[in-house]
């Protein structure tokens, strides 16, 4: 299903007429809503980059939307994966910049004092050489509003169209009866689009909080 489609079918279960800029709202409101629900092989990337002695932060793509993996990388090509903490609990194992090694640690530390819309990631301990370092993030993909068609309107339409027509009704001040019916058949769509992203997961020990053993 492609944006045009995606708006006829919206005003033809509405029965209404809605303007372009309505329509968007709906649906950028709905992408956002499964977006932030649902996590997808799919919309996953890589970027590699640098961080250097005594810098302990990091800058977030700006389509970031949550991380799968953060890892540094030393001269030797050795990989460290960072484990997931909150900002306070690094702030308070390494309260000083003296406290430097190869990270361990990485938080999400909120906007970049340059750029309220870049997110940067704080880690801990602090840098103490330059090291290379691979985030693997689920992101934002372009609205179907401005590319017209996507991964989601193709492969999954009725979770789109279900959260779209959600957005519509409550706009409408539709009864509370459909509202309900239309956000309960999103749920349903949206729970078959979260097994097809559980399927196709690998748990590991480092994202999922599981001891490790090593080897003997």
């Amino acid at each position: 299903m492609n944006y045009a489609e995606l708006t006829t079918n919206i005003q033809d279960v509405c029965e209404n007429t809605f303007t372009a800029a309505q329509l968007a709202l709906f649906t950028q409101q709905a992408e956002q809503r499964i977006y932030n629900t649902v996590q997808l092989p799919t919309l996953r990337r890589n970027v590699t980059g640098l961080i250097t002695s005594s810098n302990k932060y990091l800058t977030a793509p700006l389509d970031f939307l949550s991380v799968y993996s953060i890892a540094v990388i030393d001269a030797a090509g050795d990989y460290t994966y960072l484990l997931n903490k909150d900002v306070n609990f690094i702030r308070e194992a390494y309260p000083s910049a003296a406290a430097s090694g190869v990270p361990k640690y990485y938080a999400i530390f909120g906007p970049s004092i340059d750029d309220a819309d870049v997110l940067t990631f704080i880690l801990g301990p602090t840098p103490n050489a330059t090291y290379s370092t691979e985030l693997h993030y689920y992101f934002y993909p372009e609205s179907i509003v401005t590319a017209n068609e996507t991964w989601l309107g193709e492969h999954f339409d009725s979770a789109l169209l279900n959260a779209s027509l959600t957005e519509a009704i409550r706009f409408m001040k539709g009864e509370p009866d459909l509202v309900k019916l239309y956000n309960d058949m999103y749920v349903q769509s949206i729970a078959l689009l979260k097994n097809l992203g559980d399927g196709k997961l690998r748990t590991d020990a480092y994202r999922d909080g599981q001891t490790r053993i090593s080897a003997s």
